[in-house]
């Protein structure tokens, strides 16, 4: 590590600990589900240190804890990946008791080459399919999380969290500014946070749900997207700690209440003009455009099993419940599995509303963006554009993730997208931990079957 290296991190962070004494740096690294994982050490020890390692093996635990077989040939034998600091990732971590920074690493192998595994890596190799193109994504993303009561015991329902008035936070008040209100403290943390750590949010909004919010982000470059909604995760959890409560970004934590999504807003500008290539001199809509709608539809079933990456993701596919749960497309028509948000020509642009917030960031928009790119290169057309309520429309989403995975194994192309090493650890990993849901006895099953079959 070079002396200066504080030299190479954002104005945010060095404002954070200016005049101060950092003490600690974080080396972080995305697992498969999004979880933050790394080392923590001093902050003098990491600036004398050229290289940081983390073992392969990160890759290949499921969210329960369990170990899947995805070691290929070699064995489990957890050889060592060289992680990277991304300086321009350097952050506050500032809801710890001493003055730390976090720094997100990208993995390497001992020779150099990106680990195709990790989830940054595969979003990069995507994007970088967009560029050697001449074409730049950009990827405005959409935040739904709850903040719900505490809840320490797996088999109690979860419920919102308790306002300031003393009352459950307000259910189904969607864009209501007094149900915003009744969380505020936990909004002021939220803004504090991200204002440490040099985020800019382009607005907090109640959604549908009890306690159910949404924070929109600025457009800008995926990969740098990513890595925000990876930070906020964390400190959103952080903040809501402060106040006894939690945040989740379940897919559908709560019966009967909307799931959260991440609504995923995609435009490309041609890299030698600027150009949004989804719109003409004139104004009017390209066959790029259309190509891109078509791409999604054609591919998403594909990619399911990354962007509804668990059995609960698929609560959230409900009929008239705020989810898509076709591939049809409109403009501005929320009902639509693909919607054209209102916009000028510069600003055209096509959102997917199948992710679900439980994916992880970065392969969520690398599979969105694939299923684009596909449709861009192969000149793929979309049907008509859907007219009325497409809830109507026949159903396209797979209704579980055993489903999801059987189609994800059988896209051969899209696993040379991501990459094919990939997307075999991603299968084995999924079905690994879909083996150790489906041994747990839930509560519905003792109730109805126990004594009547």
């Amino acid at each position: 590590m070079t002396p200066d290296w504080m030299d190479a991190i954002p104005e945010a962070a060095r404002r954070y600990i200016e005049g101060r004494r950092l003490d600690e740096v974080e080396c972080i690294i995305a697992d498969l589900p999004g979880i933050a994982r790394g080392k923590a050490m001093p902050a003098s020890k990491f600036g004398q240190r050229a290289r940081f390692f983390l073992p392969d093996s990160i890759f290949f635990q499921t969210i329960a804890g369990g170990w899947a077989e995805a070691a290929g040939k070699s064995g489990f034998t957890e050889p060592d990946m060289v992680l990277k600091p991304d300086f321009d990732t350097a952050t506050a971590a500032p809801w710890t008791a001493d003055w730390t920074l976090q720094i997100i690493h990208d993995a390497v192998t001992t020779d150099g080459e990106p680990v195709p595994v990790a989830p940054r890596n595969v979003l990069t190799r995507v994007v970088d399919l967009y560029r050697a193109r001449g074409w730049e994504p950009i990827t405005a993303p959409e935040m739904e999380f709850f903040l719900v009561a505490r809840n320490l015991d797996p088999a109690r329902d979860v419920e919102p969290m308790m306002g300031r008035s003393g009352r459950p936070a307000a259910a189904h008040q969607a864009y209501s500014m007094s149900a915003v209100d009744e969380y505020g403290p936990v909004i002021d943390d939220i803004y504090d946070f991200a204002e440490a750590q040099g985020f800019e949010i382009d607005g907090i909004t109640q959604e549908g749900g009890a306690g159910q919010l949404e924070i929109n982000l600025r457009h800008g470059d995926p990969v740098k997207l990513a890595d925000e909604i990876f930070f906020y995760k964390r400190l959103i959890r952080e903040a809501a700690l402060r106040h006894d409560c939690f945040a989740t970004f379940m897919a559908k934590p709560i019966k009967g209440e909307p799931g959260s999504a991440m609504h995923i807003h995609h435009s490309i500008s041609d890299l030698k003009t600027g150009r949004n290539i989804f719109s003409a001199e004139d104004g009017s809509e390209t066959p790029a455009f259309r190509h891109f709608i078509g791409g999604l539809q054609k591919n998403l079933p594909s990619v399911v099993a990354v962007i509804a990456p668990y059995v609960n993701s698929y609560r959230r596919y409900v009929k008239d419940h705020a989810a898509p749960i076709n591939l049809e497309w409109a403009r501005d028509n929320r009902t639509t599995g693909i919607r054209i948000p209102v916009s000028d020509s510069k600003t055209r642009r096509v959102e997917n509303r199948l992710a679900g917030m439980d994916c992880n960031p970065y392969l969520g928009i690398a599979a969105s963006l694939a299923c684009g790119y596909l449709g861009l290169i192969h000149g793929t057309e979309p049907t008509a554009e859907f007219k009325g309520d497409a809830y109507d429309a026949p159903e396209a989403v797979p209704r579980g993730l055993g489903a999801a995975l059987d189609l994800f194994d059988a896209a051969d192309e899209m696993s040379e997208i991501l990459h094919p090493e990939f997307a075999r650890v991603y299968s084995i990993v999924k079905k690994a931990e879909y083996g150790e849901f489906l041994e747990v006895i839930s509560p519905w099953e003792r109730e109805h079957l126990l004594l009547n079959v």
